[in-house]
């Protein structure tokens, strides 16, 4: 396993508060935007696991769990392996989101207006006109010649499951779940 990043402080080394006490935290400490996607690398995206639902929330195959992993939207779902796969709900084509719904369950995903299908583990399985449209002798549109599936899936999460809780991670270098603080039980 590669050496753990380090996070850069969300506050200045040695911030300078008017007053003393907690009391009079400044009001740039809760609206500073820099300082909030600061917060949200530190605390969602990097070097964290994330919990993310229950295994009992998604029990058969293409059940699927909406949620959000600080500002950005995932899906929890089973696929047809059985295995739990946590991906990001936002299409690799255009990067809107494609689920809308809470829960329920799919066969596969697709992004409602360009049609770009998943399968269930976030592979990316086909794209309409891929190949364009032959139109007057000559084709239209397509995606270049050197365009590969497998190069344009949905973003997957690294995921850990224990005790019947899931928990996943934007970070595949995160350490192992089981070396985690946050675990309790050993």
């Amino acid at each position: 396993m590669s050496e753990p990043q380090r996070l850069k402080p969300v506050f200045p080394q040695d911030p300078k508060w008017p007053g003393e006490g907690s009391s009079r935290v400044p009001f740039w400490a809760y609206t500073r935007e820099d300082l909030y996607k600061r917060e949200l690398e530190r605390l969602f995206y990097a070097n964290h696991w994330c919990y993310v639902g229950l295994e009992a929330e998604i029990p058969n195959p293409g059940d699927f769990k909406r949620t959000v992993i600080g500002e950005r939207s995932v899906i929890m779902v089973r696929d047809p392996d059985g295995g739990i796969n946590v991906v990001e709900n936002v299409c690799a084509h255009r990067g809107m989101r494609f689920c809308r719904e809470r829960h329920g369950n799919a066969k596969d995903f697709f992004y409602p207006y360009h049609q770009w299908n998943y399968s269930l583990k976030g592979d990316l399985q086909g794209v309409p006109f891929r190949r364009g449209v032959k139109q007057d002798g000559k084709v239209n549109g397509g995606m270049p010649k050197d365009f590969k599936l497998e190069e344009h899936g949905l973003t997957k999460l690294k995921v850990a499951a224990r005790g019947g809780a899931v928990f996943a991670s934007f970070d595949h270098d995160v350490e192992p779940f089981e070396d985690c603080a946050c675990t309790t039980a050993r």
